[in-house]
């Protein structure tokens, strides 16, 4: 029986640090994940490339581990005037409560996915996992060329399938239940809302591929019920939110202290496309109006302004606070001591 897919990285336990971009993940997280015997993960999706080699030499100046880099999948956006005038008049007053300039649109919504995709080839890390779409095949042959594993995202059975077929190294199984956006990108996003066992022994069922799970995971008993549903590996991202090494604010991480079960929602409203985190004000205000914003990155980088003020002056109530459903559940401790309890935990399970 071939080695699974964390023993394949040789790792300690089975724990891939999500790559949360927005700041989440820093290189102090990354590398003490990889350091403590997991798979930490730069989130590249936001960083240009020059910035994306910057962190990654920090995390290697930290770590001779192995760590994984994370990119979305896109292309640069057309926006028209009119849906461009629509999400600025709906952003216009959320402004004039923070006393910043109305808003306009950027000169571009995100940056180059080939661009990035060229340093994540020069840069060599051990993994490179997508989410949002699809590589095409020469992308795929140039990673297999550079001996970079890939890891591809999967919320429901056509996307794994799609992964197989391309020749993904293993495929990242989004549950209902994780935080931050949504990977779909076949069929609608609210119609591919599995809970995480599900979705992982379907695709362990289906796929030639190892799955790695990810959604809800937050101790080493939730780590062992997804290895028996068929998971190599779990993916952990709102587990390490309250670590000292997460570089969000102290409102985010304050709100998640005090998060109850049930406290999280799905919305477009700050970036266009589905994700999960805490309810606040604004979300439940622009809720009637969040179908007619465009879709992300356009809406992520319109409200980009809006949500660096709202965590600037503490105000949780107009800031995008991406947590998992299993929020209430988060630990306050140091990267190393998590992955140790996880370690724990994993093994009690079995016990």
């Amino acid at each position: 029986m071939p080695p699974a897919f964390w023993q394949r990285l040789q790792l300690k336990l089975p724990v891939i640090q999500a790559p949360m971009a927005g700041g989440a993940t820093t290189p102090q997280l990354v590398a003490a994940v990889s350091e403590a015997g997991g798979l930490g993960f730069l989130a590249g999706a936001m960083l240009s490339p020059e910035q994306m080699r910057e962190e990654a030499a920090r995390i290697r100046s930290r770590t001779v581990q192995p760590f994984g880099i994370n990119l979305f999948v896109q292309d640069e956006p057309l926006a028209s005037a009119s849906a461009l005038k629509g999400a600025l008049d709906l952003l216009r007053p959320w402004h004039a409560e923070l006393g910043l300039k109305p808003p306009t649109a950027p000169g571009r919504f995100c940056q180059s996915f080939d661009a990035q995709l060229a340093m994540v080839l020069a840069l060599r890390p051990a993994v490179v996992s997508f989410t949002f779409g699809m590589l095409r095949p020469e992308q795929m042959r140039e990673l297999k060329t550079a001996g970079i594993l890939v890891i591809g995202t999967a919320t429901n059975l056509a996307e794994g399938l799609a992964w197989a077929e391309l020749d993904a190294d293993a495929v990242c199984a989004q549950g209902r239940e994780a935080g931050g956006h949504r990977g779909t990108f076949i069929g609608e996003p609210l119609q591919s809302l599995r809970p995480m066992l599900s979705l992982v022994y379907e695709l362990a069922q289906n796929l030639p591929l190892p799955v790695i799970a990810a959604g809800g995971i937050m101790h080493g008993r939730d780590i062992a019920a997804a290895m028996r549903h068929g998971a190599q590996a779990c993916q952990l991202g709102t587990a390490f939110l309250r670590c000292p090494e997460s570089g969000i604010s102290s409102a985010w991480k304050q709100a998640l202290a005090q998060a109850k079960a049930g406290d999280t929602c799905l919305t477009r409203a700050f970036s266009g496309r589905y994700a999960r985190g805490l309810s606040n004000r604004y979300i439940e205000s622009m809720s009637p109006w969040q179908d007619q914003l465009p879709p992300y990155p356009v809406t992520n980088a319109l409200t980009g302004p809006l949500r660096a003020a709202a965590a600037k002056a503490g105000r949780s109530d107009l800031m995008s606070l991406w947590a998992g459903e299993s929020v209430a559940e988060a630990r306050e401790l140091p990267a190393a001591e998590l992955m140790s309890l996880l370690q724990a935990e994993w093994q009690a399970a079995y016990r």
